[in-house]
Formats: C-alpha cells, sequence, structure tokens
C-alpha cells in the first residue's frame, strides 16, 4: 500500500463496497485489482480521486448556489435552453479549477505512478460517478474520459473537465428520467496508467450474448487502437464468440468469428497538447485480418470467466458482466480496463417469450448487425448534423452515420435506430438494448438510401443480420408464457438452418434439434462449391474465381476457409443447445443446386431430374465430390474435437443402399470420423422406401432415423413434388405415406433404434401429429413457430391418448 488520504484511495486500497466514495468503475478496479491480479488479470495501476474532492470543489465561492440556479427548472424538451445551462455549468466547474488541497494529493499520486511507470507516465482520466443515497446506481458512459495525459499540468486540466462533465447533456438528462437529485450524485476520478493500446488492439467483452441473453458465451469484440472507436460506434468491428461449458473442460471453444471493417483507428497524437488522440485510416490487408489471435482470444475469455466468477460468487447469483480490454503493443500484455455488471439481458424476465414476426415483404434498403429481436416502422429522420436533432419528432425512426452520448435525449424519443457505423457494443447499439427498441448498426451507407419523409420498416427479428425495409410493413407479436409449460413424452425438436438465430431459438422449449440443414450455411455463409475451394484452377468463370480470391483472403488455405466457415456456424446451433442433441445432416444438395453455388458450374453435371439424381450418400464416396465431403467431415471433427461439442450427431440424407451406407462410413473414418468413436452417433434420413424396407439392415449400420416425410411422401406416391403438373397429388396424409411412416417407426422401435421425423407435415397437420404420437415415435423435429403450438398439442394428444389406455 503507498499511502491513502483524504482524496486519495489507490487500487490496492478500494473494494467493490467503496462505491459511495469512489463510484462503481472505480470501485470495480480495486476490487478487481486487490482480488484477481492475484490470479493472474493484468490491471494497469492508478489511483482514484474519491467523491469527497468533488463536494469542496462545489462548495466553493457560492459555486453550489450557481449551479442550483441552473439546473431549478430546466426543461429538457427545450433542446437550445437546456444545452445552454449545461454548457454554462460545465464552464461554471472548469472556470473554479480544482481546489489546492484537491490538486496538491493529485500531484503528489502522480508522481508516485510516475516512479512506477516512467517520468511523464501517460494515463487515462475516467469519471466514475455515484449517488450518496442510491450506492448501486449505475452512471456508465455519462460523463467523459481523458487519454494520453501527460505531464502535470495536462493532468489537472483533464481532472476539471472530468468534474465538470457531471454536467454533460446526456448526464443531467439521465438523472431527470431517473429522479435523481443533481447534488445528491458526486462524481470521482479514476487516474491509471495508459496501456498503449493505440499500438495493438483493444475492445469489450461480454460474459453474455447482448442480444439474446444466452448466458452459455463469452463475447469479445476487437479493433486496431483505441477502444473509444468501438464505443463511438465509429468502426464495425471484429466479433468472437467462446463457449463457456466446453471452454472450461479445456477445449478451444471459439464457436464463432465474424470480421468486421475496421476501417478507421484511434491512436496517440504526438506533440499536439490540444489534441491528444486522432483517427487514421487502416490499411487494407490490416482491414480484410482479424485484429487479434486466437490465443488472444481464449485468453481474454479466460479472464472473463475469473471475472464473472469472482463477481458471481460476492453477489450469490450469477452476474453477467460488461468487460473494457486493452493490448499493449510494447509488451504484447492483455489487460482489463474496465468491468462492471451488465444490466440489459440479465435483468429481463425468463418468464414469457415474445416473437415478432413480418407480415409482409418489401425492398430492402440497408442492412447490418441487429440490436434486439423486435420489428419498428415509422418516417425516418436522417441526421447528418448534429443541429438537425433539434428537429426530430418522437416516434420517427432515426437514421445516422453514427451516435454519441449527447444525442441521448432525442433516442429516447424515437421507434427505432439505424447507423451506418458500429458494432455490437458501440453507443448506438447500448442504448437501444436498454430502450428496448430495434437497432441495425454498420449498415455503411444508410444514410445515402434513406432520407428523412421516407416510411421504413426496421426489423431486427430475423437472426444476426438486421434489414431496413422500405414502406410500413406490417407485423405481429406473439406471447407465449412460459411458466408451468410440461414437456410431452414425445421428444419436441426443431429443424434450424441459421446460426444467426440459435441462440434465440434455443430460449423456446425444446429437445434439441433435430435437423440442423448444413446446406443454409454453406449457401449463405460460405456461398462458395466446396470442390472450387479444392481445385480452385478447375473454375473456368473468371469472375467466379476472383470472388473466390476475395472471399477466401486472409484464410492460409481455400480448404480453411470452408472449414472452419462451416464449423462455426454448425458450432454456434450445437453450444446454443448443448449438451440437448443436435442432428446435423450433412450436404443435401441437388446438382442444379450445388451449381448454383460460386464456381459450382465447373464441377456439376446436368441431370433430368436432380431430385432423384446425383445426390446426398451417393456424392460422399464419389471422385466427382470425395474430395469436397472430406471438408465437411474435417469441419464436423473440429465442432466434435476441438469445441468439444460431442454433442452433434451426424446424419446421412438419401443414402439407398445398405452397401452404400458402408461406403460413406468407411469416408467418414478415413476423414477422422469413427462411428462410436468418442461417443458419435450417426444417424440416416429415413426417406426412400428402401430404407423402410429394410429397417432391420440400416439399423445395423446406423443409431438412428429421421423420417423425411416429404421425399418419403413423393418417392412412395411417385410425386415430384417440383412439378406444377402432378404437385397437386402431394399429400403426406395418404394412407399409403401413413403406412410406410408406421412400418419405419415400428422397424426403428423392434432394433432398439432412436426414430424421429423432421418434416413439415407435423407443423401443418393437427392429425398428422396426432397420427404419429399414436404411434409412439420418438421425435418430432418442428420449424422454431410451431414449437410451441406443437407441444401444447402433443401435450393434449398423449393426455387423450392415456385416458384411453387408462380409462379409469
Amino acid at each position: 500500500m503507498k499511502y491513502s488520504s483524504k482524496y486519495i484511495r489507490w487500487f490496492e486500497e478500494i473494494r467493490i463496497e467503496d462505491i459511495p466514495l469512489v463510484g462503481g468503475k472505480n470501485a470495480s478496479l480495486g476490487e478487481m485489482y486487490h482480488e484477481l491480479t492475484p490470479k493472474g488479470i493484468k490491471i494497469p495501476n492508478g489511483f482514484a480521486v474519491t467523491a469527497a474532492a468533488y463536494w469542496d470543489l462545489v462548495g466553493t465561492d457560492g459555486l453550489m448556489k450557481e449551479l442550483k440556479d441552473l439546473m431549478g427548472g430546466i426543461d429538457k424538451t427545450d433542446l437550445t435552453d437546456f444545452a445552454l445551462r449545461a454548457k454554462k455549468a460545465r464552464d461554471l466547474i472548469i472556470g473554479a479549477g480544482l481546489p489546492d488541497p484537491v490538486w496538491t494529493e493529485i500531484q503528489e499520486a502522480y508522481r508516485t505512478l510516475c516512479e512506477e511507470y516512467g517520468e511523464a507516465a501517460d494515463v487515462a482520466v475516467r469519471s466514475s460517478a455515484t449517488a450518496e443515497d442510491l450506492p448501486t446506481a449505475s452512471f456508465a458512459g455519462q460523463q467523459e474520459t481523458y487519454l494520453n495525459i501527460r505531464g502535470e499540468q495536462a493532468l489537472r486540466e483533464a481532472c476539471a473537465k472530468c468534474f465538470a462533465s457531471l454536467f454533460t447533456d446526456r448526464a443531467i438528462s439521465y438523472r431527470i428520467d431517473h429522479g435523481f437529485d443533481h447534488f445528491k450524485v458526486a462524481l470521482s476520478i479514476g487516474i491509471m496508467k495508459m496501456v498503449r493500446f493505440d499500438l495493438a488492439t483493444s475492445g469489450v467483452l461480454f460474459t453474455i450474448d447482448t442480444e439474446t441473453g444466452f448466458r452459455d458465451v463469452v463475447m469479445i469484440t476487437a479493433c486496431y487502437g483505441l477502444g473509444e472507436t468501438i464505443v463511438q460506434g465509429a468502426v464495425n468491428p471484429d466479433e468472437y464468440y467462446v463457449f463457456k461449458p466446453t471452454f472450461r473442460e479445456g477445449c478451444r471453444a471459439i464457436i464463432r468469428k465474424n470480421l468486421g471493417d475496421k476501417k478507421n483507428k484511434m491512436i496517440y497524437s504526438q506533440g499536439d497538447s490540444k489534441h491528444l488522440t486522432r483517427t487514421v485510416n487502416v490499411s487494407e490487408p490490416e482491414r480484410k485480418a482479424f485484429c487479434v489471435s486466437e490465443d488472444d482470444i481464449l485468453e481474454l475469455a479466460g479472464y472473463g470467466l475469473t471475472i464473472e466468477e469472482h463477481y458471481s460468487a460476492k453477489a450469490g447469483m450469477n452476474v453477467p458482466m460488461d468487460i473494457e480490454w486493452a493490448k499493449d503493443g510494447l509488451t504484447g500484455e492483455l489487460y482489463i480496463v474496465q468491468a462492471r455488471p451488465e444490466t440489459v439481458q440479465s435483468a429481463k424476465a425468463k418468464d414469457y417469450l415474445e416473437t415478432f414476426h413480418l407480415d409482409g415483404k418489401g425492398t430492402i434498403l440497408a442492412a447490418g448487425k441487429s440490436i434486439g429481436e423486435k420489428i419498428g416502422s415509422g418516417r425516418a429522420r436522417t441526421i447528418k448534423d448534429v443541429k438537425e436533432l433539434r428537429e426530430f419528432v418522437p416516434g420517427e425512426i432515426l437514421v445516422a452515420d453514427s451516435t454519441s452520448p449527447d444525442w441521448e435525449p432525442v433516442m429516447k424519443t424515437a421507434a427505432a435506430i439505424v447507423t451506418n457505423k458500429g458494432g455490437r457494443t458501440c453507443h448506438a447499439a447500448i442504448v437501444s438494448r436498454e430502450l428496448g427498441i430495434p437497432a441495425v448498426v454498420g449498415t455503411t451507407k444508410v444514410t445515402e438510401t434513406v432520407r428523412t419523409g421516407d416510411e421504413i420498416t426496421v426489423c431486427c427479428a430475423q437472426g444476426d443480420e438486421g434489414k431496413v425495409y422500405q414502406g410500413m410493413i406490417p407485423f405481429h407479436v406473439e406471447t407465449f408464457q412460459l411458466t408451468d409449460l410440461k414437456r410431452p413424452q414425445t421428444k419436441i425438436m426443431m429443424n434450424l438452418g441459421n446460426p444467426d438465430q440459435a441462440f434465440s431459438c434455443s430460449m423456446i422449449p425444446n429437445d434439441g434439434v433435430g435437423l440442423a440443414r448444413m446446406e443454409f450455411i454453406i449457401n449463405d455463409f460460405i456461398k462458395i462449391h466446396p470442390m472450387a475451394l479444392v481445385h480452385p484452377e478447375r473454375v473456368t468463370d473468371q469472375a467466379d474465381f476472383a470472388t473466390i480470391e476475395e472471399l477466401t483472403c486472409g484464410y492460409s488455405s481455400k480448404a480453411d476457409y470452408f472449414i472452419d466457415k462451416l464449423a462455426y456456424g454448425v458450432g454456434t446451433i450445437a453450444a446454443a443447445f448443448y449438451p440437448k442433441p443436435v442432428i446435423v445432416r450433412m450436404s443435401d444438395f441437388k446438382t442444379n443446386e450445388y451449381a448454383s453455388l460460386i464456381g459450382g458450374q465447373s464441377f456439376e453435371p446436368k441431370e433430368e431430374n436432380p431430385m432423384i439424381g446425383f445426390r446426398g450418400a451417393a456424392r460422399y464416396y464419389d471422385d466427382k465430390y470425395r474430395e469436397g465431403f472430406a471438408l465437411e467431415c474435417r469441419a464436423m471433427k473440429k465442432v466434435r474435437e476441438e469445441m468439444g461439442l460431442t454433442n452433434v450427431i451426424l446424419m446421412i440424407p438419401f443414402c439407398r443402399r445398405v452397401e452404400e451406407a458402408e461406403k460413406v462410413l468407411a469416408e467418414m473414418a478415413d476423414n477422422g470420423l469413427h462411428r462410436g468413436e468418442n461417443g458419435l452417433e450417426v444417424y440416416v434420413m429415413c426417406e426412400i422406401p428402401n430404407n423402410v424396407i429394410l429397417a432391420d439392415d440400416f439399423s445395423r449400420v446406423f443409431d438412428g432415423f429421421s423420417i423425411g416425410s416429404n421425399d418419403l411422401t413423393q418417392l412412395t406416391l411417385g410425386v415430384d413434388r417440383d412439378s406444377v403438373l402432378v404437385a397437386h397429388d402431394f399429400d403426406e396424409r395418404d394412407p399409403g405415406v401413413y403406412q410406410m411412416i408406421s412400418m419405419a417407426i415400428k422397424g426403428s422401435q423392434r432394433n432398439h433404434s432412436h426414430i424421429g421425423i423432421c418434416g413439415q407435415a407435423p407443423s401443418d397437420y393437427p392429425e398428422f401429429a396426432e397420427f404419429l404420437v399414436e404411434n409412439h415415435i420418438d421425435s418430432m423435429s418442428l420449424n422454431p413457430d410451431s414449437v410451441i403450438k406443437i407441444t401444447l398439442r402433443v401435450l393434449e394428444m398423449e393426455k387423450k391418448l392415456d385416458l384411453k389406455r387408462h380409462p379409469d
């Protein structure tokens, strides 16, 4: 311990219980410095200027009376007068300056810090507000931070400005909205050694998914240089997700990575006392590369879990955390520079489920990262200059390049928010979450495509990508009560292909994923034909070749591009439902669908009837696709072994013969996927009459079946469901189809194999679902929007059947 005084507390002296004295930010830094540095977490050293210094400052020379006069009767709806009063309050505090006793102690503490870090050490000067009578109140983001402060004169000026920032427009507005007395709130200052992240990277880490409240991931955002660009929404950062359960078991559990454009970075400004930082462009190669190594991501995830566990233990309950981190470009070390409890998702009630659904379609004007899972519509107000904010009408949709904390009084009245720049932890995203309104950030060009007065719809209910539609598209909201919802004996699973929807869908009561469609991930996230990645030299279309080169830029090999993208997509779904089973169907494109992928025309034959042609299992051991299937296998091996997601069950589609099944299993084994090893189960789609007729033989080769009612119906009835001429004869409720399904269920039961169904029929037809329950099928896999309704229906059916069997 160095020393303590009236106005100074070193981090090593501070605990979380000291919030009334030093505010939440400084109390947390002190708590971590004392408790967690012994556990390997690096916190830059520093000290807090206590709230007593603020009270002594505002109590000098009648300053308190002048401030009270300014705040008396302040009207936040009168933006001009509001801003004028706030500025006068700040000017009064800056003009008064720090009282000499306060400055003397700050000066002495700074000199002590310089003894540790060198002469004129660069420090961050950060606000940490607190309410005397409400010590648990959070004032995060309402006051100012000053970076790269060097020397005593610059430090004195920064401290005065920091105290004055208690009267920024947004801080005053925040206190009014939350009913806080302006003069029962004080400000403490944190002064800590700067980490040279201007020479490296920085970002924000959450130990919860910020959009859905899914608690089993650590979400990390990262950019080059100072992390202020992320908070300000000036860049679209890289994103990384680490799965907590298997990470704790020692797996490299990065389940997802999203590359941001990172166009700018904030760095130190050399030799300019007025501008301590500046923003510069990031080079093209740096923009196209992830800015943090996987080793650093895993180390940061470990930091996040340690911090969460510490705060949770103190609170006696799970406490997800919001953490700022930085990497020192001189030493290569990772530091935590701030941590506080996450207060939006973790506070939401979990006893009901609310889902938003668009009821129409429209032209997409812009797309970006979706914040929240709601839909909003209204007239747009495109703000290109801060002076235009006063023209904003409550209920409009705010459209801007980015937002800053000074915009918050207007943002609170918006129906939705859309920005050109920003990631999931930018200012616009944080505020929209707190307000519970939809936002789409990082669209890059929405201010060019949307003009003031345009009617638009902002949709964040379709996964990770949020969309801005032209016009007022109707939508509806469904609310389901989750309390006391019983589980039926028949397992109710889910059909899912979009990893972006996995976390939110996992909140719906379910028994796992009965069909994870690999085709969706390949089509929407990979986009390139697998064989075009193995043999790019065979791609004859030059435009396709150029696109392949662009998409795979930054990967050591084109094969790695496919493996990583597919593994992250499947890994996200598997993690969302862990440890429940997730049945992943290997690729089941038809030749015409494969041909539509980038580079696909160079590898696919033309077939008259692709529906019953070169698809499914037949491709996997054929030289035309064997190398592509190997990439699929390597991706699934990464999911199960590197990520530790052993809840993944693999499923083979359209397997015509038992001999074919054996060839496929041999191919899988050659690529490191041995059935039975490490608990690996392999199922087969039951969608060809031969799968039903030879159920005993297929049961010997596979661990379970999943009935594909679409293909089984068309092959039983001899109807091409894609043909407009005969599609009217396609009906899963045909007696012959019922007989086929009944035989399949009995065959699997006879061999003690799992059998489920993953077709659309149970969702569409109540009588079909009742037929399945009567035949004791093990599971039904349904589209997410049908799960609750069918669960309730199956519970009723099971009750009726039980009464029939036991009438007394």
